[in-house]
């Protein structure tokens, strides 16, 4: 007999980037072209002084254990980075090193959550926060990003989420905003903090794509003032320094909570390897001018992408503000042909054609307010996104495919159709 596993372990959803990933590399290896825009994986080389850091470390035997919150060198040079960049007052001990910025999430949640509590998340949102939050045995409390207000978070969200939940404790931001592309102003930023200050809200402010800001630049909650002891922010090296594989980030905070965190790394995962931890110093002292280039290639590829999604009929994205997404509305294309978005985004890789196909996300994969959208990734050379652009007016009209896939596939149909946003 089996041991009977628990029920969060029954009921745990999974990020669905990974998922159609999966799709996409046995439809390759099977013989399919696919154009890969479902992961949000950088397509460009970790930058130069991370790799030789990183080769410098192993062949200077670099490979024991350290402190579990991070060595000296990294998470002063953290701190540094994000004085200079973010105008936030960080020092070392501030700082904390993780594999990448997911392992935050769940940390936050370890951190402030107690059973029952109330937690505010914007939708469409990144869909490893709801299982972290219900790991605790918290409630995750959605409330919609629309279209119409640049996908931004609306502080009187945030004075209802107050006033009405029983326990509030939490608020999940995050800045420039995987998958829609919104960025929150800084005076959005000045707007939020005002409403918690002072309160018992902590606030997860996740802010991966914090150079991928293509009007302006990124602005932090952490810079507002009394923010440090209420927000916990987390950052990546896998987007700005392309160093997905390597699995680095941090996270910046007042020095208790930092500490907190600290002891549950201690407890899980011990460490953050010391070698990749200096091959993150050394990009973060010594390759901005690479990844500001890396950007500009990225803005690039969204321009085209974006221009491009909106000559077609029935689709349309706002123009590019942030991050390497672009999440057209598609609601009269699936209500015209009555699928689903995500129904729509698996036809496109699956049954649109028998050599061909783009791998894509609908926009539900986030969440019940992505319902009429897609989410395609930038991560492809420009013309393999022209050949993407080429084939979906192509792929919307083979109606007959379509209806063919629906007979086969009854669950992607449209039962009721989207609204349109206005």
């Amino acid at each position: 007999m089996s041991a009977t596993l628990s029920q969060f372990a029954e009921s745990l959803s999974v990020e669905t980037a990974f998922t159609v990933l999966a799709i996409a590399k046995q439809l390759k290896a099977e013989g399919k072209d696919v154009v890969e825009l479902e992961i949000g994986d950088s397509p460009f080389d970790s930058t130069s002084s991370a790799k030789s850091s990183g080769v410098a470390a192993i062949e200077g035997n670099q490979s024991h254990y350290c402190p579990s919150p991070g060595i000296p060198e990294f998470r002063t040079a953290a701190a540094r980075f994000v004085n200079d960049e973010f105008q936030i007052p960080a020092e070392a001990n501030n700082v904390v090193a993780g594999p990448g910025a997911k392992i935050f999430e769940q940390f936050f949640c370890e951190a402030f959550l107690n059973p029952g509590d109330g937690v505010l998340v914007f939708s469409p949102y990144f869909p490893t926060y709801i299982p972290n939050i219900e790991r605790r045995g918290a409630r995750a409390v959605l409330t919609p990003l629309r279209q119409a207000n640049q996908f931004r978070p609306e502080p009187a969200a945030i004075e209802k989420f107050l006033a009405d939940d029983p326990s509030p404790k939490a608020i999940f931001l995050n800045s420039p905003q995987n998958p829609t592309g919104g960025v929150t102003t800084e005076q959005d930023l000045r707007d939020i903090a005002d409403i918690i200050r002072g309160r018992d809200i902590a606030v997860f402010s996740d802010e991966p794509y914090c150079h991928m800001i293509w009007q302006g630049r990124h602005h932090s909650l952490l810079a507002q003032p009394g923010m440090m002891e209420q927000c916990v922010a987390a950052y990546t090296f896998s987007k700005s320094y392309s160093m997905s594989g390597w699995r680095l980030g941090f996270a910046v905070s007042s020095p208790q909570i930092i500490d907190a965190i600290g002891k549950m790394i201690n407890t899980s995962l011990s460490c953050t390897p010391t070698l990749v931890q200096l091959a993150g110093a050394a990009a973060l002292e010594r390759d901005h001018a690479e990844r500001d280039q890396t950007m500009q290639k990225f803005k690039e590829k969204v321009e085209l992408l974006t221009t491009g999604l909106n000559q077609i009929d029935g689709f349309h994205a706002l123009p590019p503000s942030a991050t390497f997404y672009v999440f057209p509305n598609v609601a009269p294309v699936c209500n015209r042909l009555g699928i689903t978005s995500h129904g729509l985004a698996l036809f496109l890789l699956n049954a649109a054609d028998d050599d061909f196909g783009i791998a894509c996300l609908g926009g539900e994969c986030f969440g019940e307010a992505g319902h009429g959208f897609l989410r395609f990734s930038c991560a492809e050379p420009n013309e393999r996104l022209q050949q993407a652009l080429d084939f979906i007016p192509v792929a919307l009209s083979r109606e007959v495919r379509i209806a063919g896939y629906l007979e086969q596939n009854p669950n992607f149909r449209l039962t009721t159709p989207y609204p349109l946003d206005s």
